[in-house]
């Protein structure tokens, strides 16, 4: 019976350490970065900064720098905060009587004191390092690893797939995707996995010959090495690979930083089509993850080694990046709302208005914290 138990701790310990230490790595990178953002942005403006906080809660531990910030790590690491002269609290919200009482000098050192320009420059900043650290870690990943390379040369055709209706055959190679030269099985699998149900004219090379084939990618629930179930366009191919096919294309820095801003755009621009779908029905919802899903993603990541880790701390940086820009007041791009529309009216919205608009905010916040924890637990469950 000890025995059990010890071996049932023990399991349950390396399952905690294996998931905690990666998620709050991954995390903990993403969130500095985006308020660093801030930070840096306020302190060129001339906006004293108060307190400087990755996680929430009760101080652990902390500092303070020359120019009298806070620097502190808190209990709970589930995100972070900057938090200026003027503020009431970590929202960014005002405080109008204590900014009434302030001094012209205190007011030069105030968030809320500075023209609508730098404001939201401040604000934006933080999102905008998100998108910087995706780029450079892309670029640092092609520049150090290179970038892997299979042709993308098809080896089996599945019975009754998309591919056999085409008339795809095995020993074929795809050079093209709607005119879109492909260098690549990865980048073939890539564009096809986000049409499904959209037809796609591919150039194919059959022995000495070019054709021109055209099929539509089914969608299909296909499970990852490690379970997880995701739905993606599939034309029903597959490659094999022999010893010494698989190669890795190294490239310069500056090739890696163009590669890297396109890889940044590819993952904006997928999860931009990804909520429209789901709006318009075409995508689930249940996709949409919280942090046991990103906490269990990272430490199964992990066993595969740190640079599949680094990458998917650069889609992490730019899912943040991107959920903070929404125009939702809370977030960022509420903020960002507000400014928008007091640059037009040549003045701020009333305080009530803005305190509603930050309820209402949180209410949407605190929704979508629960919908997402609650898929969240139907996949743990489920796996």
């Amino acid at each position: 019976m000890a025995d059990l138990f010890l071996n049932s701790f023990n399991t349950l310990s390396h399952g905690v350490i294996g998931y905690v230490i990666p998620f709050l790595f991954v995390l903990t990178i993403v969130v500095f970065f985006h308020e660093l953002g801030h930070f840096l942005v306020a302190r060129w403006n001339g906006v004293k900064v108060l307190t400087f906080s990755l996680g929430f809660g009760p101080e652990i531990v902390g500092f303070n720098d020359k120019h009298g910030t806070r620097w502190k790590l808190s209990a709970v690491p589930l995100g972070g905060y900057v938090k200026f002269f003027g503020d009431e609290s970590e929202a960014s919200t005002p405080s109008s009587d204590s900014l009434a009482k302030m001094t012209a000098e205190e007011r030069a050192g105030s968030f809320h004191h500075k023209p609508v320009g730098p404001r939201a420059a401040i604000v934006a900043a933080g999102p905008i390092a998100n998108f910087i650290l995706a780029i450079v870690i892309f670029t640092f990943l092609f520049t150090f690893f290179g970038v892997p390379n299979t042709s993308a040369r098809v080896d089996k055709v599945q019975a009754g797939s998309a591919a056999e209706i085409a008339g795809f055959q095995s020993g074929d190679v795809v050079v093209a995707i709607e005119g879109k030269a492909i260098r690549n099985f990865t980048e073939m699998q890539r564009t096809v996995s986000i049409e499904a149900g959209q037809a796609l004219n591919f150039t194919v090379k059959r022995g000495d010959s070019t054709l021109q084939l055209r099929a539509t990618p089914e969608l299909r629930e296909v499970k990852d090495s490690f379970g997880n179930v995701h739905r993606l366009g599939v034309l029903g191919i597959s490659r094999s690979t022999a010893v010494g096919e698989v190669t890795t294309e190294r490239v310069d820095p500056a090739t890696a930083f163009v590669m890297g801003v396109k890889e940044t755009w590819f993952v904006v621009d997928r999860t931009l089509a990804y909520i429209g779908g789901i709006f318009t029905g075409r995508e689930a919802a249940d996709q949409l993850g919280g942090p046991l899903r990103i906490a269990q993603i990272s430490g199964q990541v992990a066993t595969i080694g740190f640079t599949p880790l680094l990458h998917l701390a650069a889609v992490l940086s730019i899912s943040i990046g991107l959920l903070n820009l929404f125009p939702v007041p809370l977030l960022d791009g509420g903020h960002l709302l507000f400014y928008a529309v007091e640059a037009v009216r040549g003045r701020p919205l009333s305080e009530r208005a803005q305190e509603m608009g930050f309820r209402i905010g949180l209410g949407l916040v605190l929704m979508l914290m629960v919908f997402a924890t609650y898929n969240d637990i139907l996949h743990l469950a489920a796996s």
